[in-house]
């Protein structure tokens, strides 16, 4: 059975693209009423599947089966990346190795510009890449709050160091979902993040420690900027080279 959605179904653009967004406003309504997370998007579920029915005109089985296909997608693709991600960092908790990882950044320097270089956007661009999800952010904070540092402040340093290698998160899921709702191929994709990436891989190490200490403070620290960012920049550049299709 094929469908064509209705991309104005209200005739007004602007009324569309309310109606469009009412899903994504309920489900930050039901978080900040601090609903559990799993009623909220059980009900953002049942608000998405009546605007498509009624407003949209989509058909009912094929509403429930677009539900379902994209339960399965986030359960075994995504899901499943993070529960191998939490049970690794559980296990280094439980043996007492997120300890030794934890002290043995802190013997590196205790300067904590460094700190937040090596943890928040280094370590947590390698957790980026393997697993992604909020894992490499969770992860990270936790660190740098084992470090001293605040545990807002910390959650804020790694959202923004976590901006660059966001892209190859979770072993190129981003890259996969792109391809599939754009019909471009993964390749090219690919390739362009791997063009752009290294841009922001220089700009977002030297923009977290402005923001952290200010123009004086952050040039005192260039080489460790450059190093960082010049580091995830060179694999990036790398990555786009070896995936380059070549002419038959």
């Amino acid at each position: 059975m094929k469908w064509i959605q209705i991309i104005d179904p209200a005739n007004n653009l602007a009324l569309s693209a309310l109606i469009a967004a009412i899903p994504v406003i309920f489900i930050f309504w039901a978080l900040i009423k601090k609903m559990k997370g799993y009623q909220a998007s059980v009900l953002t579920v049942i608000v998405a599947l009546v605007l498509a029915v009624l407003v949209y005109g989509m058909p009912v089985n094929l509403a429930l089966l677009s539900a379902l296909h994209g339960a399965l997608y986030g359960l075994f693709p995504i899901c499943w990346i993070i529960i191998g991600a939490v049970f690794l960092f559980n296990l280094t908790v439980k043996s007492g190795q997120f300890e030794i990882i934890k002290n043995f950044m802190a013997s590196i320097t205790p300067d904590r510009r460094i700190q937040a270089l090596l943890i928040a956007f280094s370590f947590g661009a390698f957790l980026e890449g393997a697993a992604g999800f909020g894992a490499p952010v969770a992860i990270s904070a936790a660190m740098l709050v084992g470090l001293g540092f605040n545990p807002l402040y910390a959650a804020g340093i790694c959202l923004i160091a976590n901006t660059a290698p966001v892209a190859f998160g979770s072993v190129g899921t981003p890259i996969i979902i792109a391809s599939r709702v754009s019909d471009i191929p993964e390749m090219a994709i690919s390739q362009m993040v791997g063009r752009t990436l290294p841009i922001l891989s220089v700009m977002v190490p030297f923009y977290l420690v402005l923001l952290m200490t200010g123009w004086k403070k952050t040039i005192e620290v260039i080489p460790a900027i450059i190093v960082s960012g010049g580091i995830l920049c060179i694999f990036s550049m790398v990555n786009r080279q070896l995936f380059r299709p070549h002419a038959p």
